[in-house]
This record gives structure tokens, sequence and C-alpha cells, in this order.
């Protein structure tokens, strides 16, 4: 099985409105957060320059679970490698940066003040700069820890809600650093609309921490309001009665659902399961969460004998909630995906598999009707830092000797 997307609608069909085409964006980023925030604007259509070291983001050759880290959130942008710590190398991200509308970093405290390139040294030169600054914590007590997606999952109670008691466990996917790039994203766009009123920039913080604390506002909420601490999400009182993966015919698994009085009517009916109907202890949703303990193992023996695929299709036919099980990887065959232009390609641009092609996701939204397509592929390490040095004015004898010194590659 190919993990390709060629031929999809995605990749095939004219790119929609670019509502930030003409913006440009300088990105001091690395890992996930900050890419990610870049990678919104450049699928918007901003002119988005990532700004990596020497030897290029460390991402580019992560293993394991980091392996799809750069191709996945650097696509759409343009690439020149600086080595900041060179007073050339400084000096040429100080005046492309000075060049932008927006400068999004996402490194420790203090460490673009010491290349001057944090929002106070830019904003002096330029006023119009609009700064986007993704940190682990928001200033405060925590603002100089070192975080990570794990270390924020852990502290802000999402680990022990995804967990089953005792076993606290981190989501499967980079929730906090997609999310909280995602919120820098946004940050920026109101600043973009601030700005055209006032004519003023403006720095924008986003956090992993207050991210996490966000997601779980539903949990605090509910002891709140009810006075119980919410359990962890494997042992929690659902607030529906048929809410649950089915272990079916062959061991395969599904999840299934009926969520009111009228679907449960619906599934009971088309079932024959007509004795569970007529129970005056189950007639209610709220019922029926209170005999989860008697109903539950009826409803898991009765529904054994079917095929997730027959019950997915009875489900679906009869309109009430169901999934399939599926692995990330078989996404790549997901009809609805394929046919809507879900996914398109992309090549690679490091590794063993540099050069061949692979199908990414796109951002979940439509504009003008159409999905936002990938204009750049994802860069080489300092593959347009020869024409953006030009662009700034920097003349070919220049960029050689900047060259000749390890301040640019």
């Amino acid at each position: 099985m190919t993990v390709a997307a060629s031929g999809l609608k995605g990749a095939a069909t004219p790119l929609p409105h670019q509502p930030l085409a003409g913006l440009r964006v300088v990105e001091f980023s690395h890992m996930v957060m900050g890419p990610t925030c870049g990678m919104v604007l450049a699928d918007m259509g901003a002119e988005v320059i990532k700004v990596e070291p020497i030897d290029g983001d460390r991402t580019r050759h992560l293993l394991g679970a980091g392996a799809g880290f750069f191709p996945m959130f650097n696509r759409n942008k343009k690439s020149i490698a600086i080595d900041l710590h060179t007073p050339e190398g400084a000096a040429a991200a100080r005046k492309l940066a000075l060049s932008a509308d927006v400068v999004a970093e996402n490194f420790k405290p203090g460490t673009m003040r010491k290349y001057g390139l944090d929002y106070a040294s830019l904003s002096a030169v330029n006023d119009r700069i609009i700064y986007v600054s993704l940190k682990g914590f928001l200033p405060g007590p925590y603002e100089h820890r070192t975080a990570l997606d794990e270390v924020v999952q852990m502290m802000g109670g999402l680990a022990y809600m995804t967990g089953r008691p005792g076993d606290p466990l981190r989501a499967g996917t980079s929730v906090n650093d997609i999310m909280g790039g995602m919120f820098g994203a946004i940050g920026a766009l109101g600043a973009l609309i601030q700005r055209g009123i006032s004519g003023k920039g403006q720095e924008v913080q986003s956090a992993l921490f207050e991210n996490n604390v966000f997601l779980v506002g539903q949990h605090m909420l509910q002891y709140a309001i009810t006075g119980t601490p919410a359990a962890p999400m494997p042992d929690r009182i659902s607030a529906w009665a048929v809410y649950d993966v089915f272990t079916v015919k062959d061991g395969e698994q599904i999840f299934l659902a009926a969520v009111s009085d009228a679907q449960w009517k619906t599934f009971c009916t088309a079932f024959g399961f007509s004795d569970l109907l007529a129970d005056p202890g189950l007639s209610t949703n709220n019922q029926r969460v209170m005999a989860r303990e008697r109903m539950m193992p009826l409803l898991r023996e009765r529904l054994a004998a079917f095929s997730a695929d027959a019950l997915g299709t009875r489900f679906e036919q009869l309109g009430l909630p169901y999934a399939p099980i599926r692995k990330p990887q078989e996404l790549y065959q997901d009809p609805h995906l394929r046919q809507t232009g879900g996914l398109a390609d992309i090549t690679l641009p490091d590794g063993a598999r540099a050069g061949q092609t692979a199908g990414t996701t796109l951002l979940p939204f439509t504009m003008d009707g159409q999905r936002l397509g990938v204009r750049v592929q994802p860069p080489k390490a300092g593959e347009h830092s020869q024409a953006l040095l030009a662009q700034l004015g920097y003349s070919a004898d220049e960029i050689a000797s900047l060259r000749a010194a390890h301040a640019v590659a």
C-alpha cells in the first residue's frame, strides 16, 4: 500500500483564494508548536520564511514518533539557514525579521533577546511588527521551566483524564503543540486586524500549559458544578448510556452509540431488542446511565455475533453514531478523505526517502469551497538563502563572505 496521495482532489484542483497573500512571516522555530503556527499562516497564503540553523532544523532527522514532524508542519514555507551565534548571521536575521509583518518564535525565554530578535528590540525599529511568542508557559511562576507536550499533559490533568485510574497516559498526538501553534496563529490574525485599525503591531503570546488547561476546562467545571471530581475517561460515568467500543465477531472492534431516547428506540427496534425497549428501568437516557452495569453486558453479548462491517452498515442506514477503529496509516485509503481533497502530495526533503512523495493532511476547513493546498514543498535546509539575502540587499560578494564565515548556508 502506497502512502502517497497521487491523483487526489486536494493535489489537483486549483488553489482557493489566499487571504494572507502578500503577508511576510519570519519564523524562528523548531519542533511542532512554532512550525504549526507558521504552517497555518502559510497555508492561508502568507510568505513564510523559516530560519534554520546551518545544519537544518533537527526535526528533519528525528526517528520514531518524530519522523513526520518536519514534512507535516513545514510545507508552503521557504528556508534560510543562518548561524545566529555569529555577529554577521544575527545581523542578517535582524534585517530579515524587520522586513516581516509577523515574526514567530518558540525558543526558551530570553533566547531571542540575546540576538536582538525579541519583540522590544524589533518593535523599537518597526512598530508595525506583530510578534508571536510561543512558549511552554505564559509569563508567571512557571515561565522558565522547560516544557514539552508530555510535561504539560501530566501537570495539566490531560494525562490523568486519558489514562486508566493510576495510569496517566499522554494523548496519542502532539495536541498541545499543535493547538498552541493554532492559537498563536489565531492571535496573529486578530493582531493583523487590530493593526489595520491602529497602525501598530503587538506581541501575541501562546503557551502549551495554558492550552492544556483550556482543553480540560470542561472537567474543571464538571467538578465545580457537581462537586464530584471528573474520573479518567476509561473509568468515567458517561453522560450517554450507549457510548462504547464493542468487541464483535472475529475479535473486531467498533464504536457504537445511542445518545438520545429517540436513538435508543431506533436501535432497539432495528435489532429486535423489544425486551429492553419495554423495560421501564431503561426508558430514559439517565435511567440507562444508572443501569449500565446490567444493560451493557446484555448489549455486548447480543452484538458479539455481528461483524463490524454489518453493524457499521446498519447503524449508517439508521442514522445512528458509529465508527470503525482505524489506525493512522489506514486513513490513506479513507474514501471520504480521498474524494473530498483532505490529502495532498508533498515531496519529502530529507532522510532515506528524500525526493519521494507522501500524502499529507490539510487544514480542516475550506475557503471559497476549497481546501487550502500545498503551494510550496517542504524546503531543503537553506534552499532559499541566496534569493532571500539578495532580496534584503546583500550583494553576491557579501553573500559569499557570509557563507565563507559560516554565518549562512
